[in-house]
């Protein structure tokens, strides 16, 4: 099983954000093997997309519409993390059969954790393309202010990444997530969940926190 986890970029040709870009690509490329790619990311409401699904970016001035790879028939929209992860599979040319599955930020824990070890068992080699923020509150221009232990949460998060430290990401905080505007949360345990008992690596590619969010990129095999 092959995973990736990956916070959404933003447009502009910032330095940064390309060096962020060539790490999510990079690393999306490792899916091309897998039997079946689960897309994972929140969304308002929780869904499911098992045979096709489109996003676009009009939302944010971008005439770019995008699909998941190989699906049937089009399903409801697919959330903006969602988006983002089937844009992600175009521009790395990865051609493999996907399924999509958006989960609220407040979900508990356990729900996810289920989650993902059902996900893990959908084919013999299942690779998930997690889509998930740090903390959106690293800076005082970031989108919810300064707060002084943001750094430290999307360290310790980038620690568990790292080192493909399932428990650590199951044991994150759900409310101190919450305050700290962390998104990924959620994502991150349906990740614990589907790598629960596998004896995986992991690498960290990109940490950092250009636009006052925690960008983190990571591959676990």
């Amino acid at each position: 099983m092959s995973a990736v986890a990956r916070a959404r970029g933003r447009g502009g040709a910032a330095e940064e954000a390309e060096e962020l870009r060539t790490a999510c690509l990079d690393a999306v490329r490792g899916l091309a093997d897998a039997d079946l790619v689960v897309v994972v990311g929140t969304g308002d409401r929780a869904g499911v997309w098992t045979e096709g699904g489109a996003g676009s970016f009009r939302r944010y001035g971008v005439p770019k519409a995008v699909k998941l790879p190989l699906g049937g028939v089009d399903s409801p929209e697919l959330s903006p993390a969602l988006t983002v992860g089937a844009w992600l599979l175009e521009e790395a040319g990865v051609r493999v059969p996907t399924h999509a599955v958006a989960v609220r930020p407040d979900t508990e824990t356990g729900r996810l954790l289920g989650l993902g070890r059902g996900l893990a068992e959908l084919a013999d080699r299942v690779g998930l393309l997690v889509m998930g923020d740090g903390s959106a509150r690293r800076s005082v221009k970031a989108p919810g202010y300064l707060d002084e232990r943001a750094e430290g949460y999307d360290r310790a998060v980038a620690a568990a990444l790292a080192a493909a430290d399932a428990p650590a990401l199951a044991a994150l905080d759900a409310d101190l997530s919450a305050e700290l505007l962390a998104d990924g949360r959620a994502p991150w345990q349906v990740l614990a969940g589907a790598a629960d008992g596998a004896a995986l690596g992991g690498e960290l590619r990109y940490e950092d926190a250009p636009y006052g969010v925690g960008y983190l990129v990571a591959c676990w095999r």
